[in-house]
């Protein structure tokens, strides 16, 4: 397995369990309302992503040099939130109200 592979397989098995779990609570918590569940989801995976990418302190570093600022943090944040959500099976949805009907 090559380096490529196994981070790719990592990402997977992050998201599906990510997902699992997720599926999980709501089972366990029928009444609760999924959009709280994923917006706590979200929220943990929002801090441990940040915390991911501390920079190294050092500030001549190259390894660091796109994330040596929150703002430069966030800006990946975001990027990355944008092209997960439309790789998404559920981006569009037939309920959203720009859905055409011919």
């Amino acid at each position: 397995m090559t380096a490529t592979e196994h981070e790719s397989d990592l990402f997977d098995d992050a998201a599906e369990r990510v997902i699992e779990l997720g599926n999980r609570l709501l089972d366990a918590n029928e009444s609760d309302d999924a959009w709280d569940i994923a917006s706590g989801l979200l929220a943990g995976a929002v801090q441990f992503w940040l915390y991911s990418r501390q920079p190294c302190g050092d500030p001549t570093c190259e390894s660091c040099e796109d994330i040596n600022t929150a703002e430069q943090r966030m800006r990946q944040l975001l990027d990355e939130v944008e092209k997960f959500s439309k790789e998404s099976d559920y981006y569009h949805s037939p309920g959203d109200v720009n859905v055409g009907t011919a």
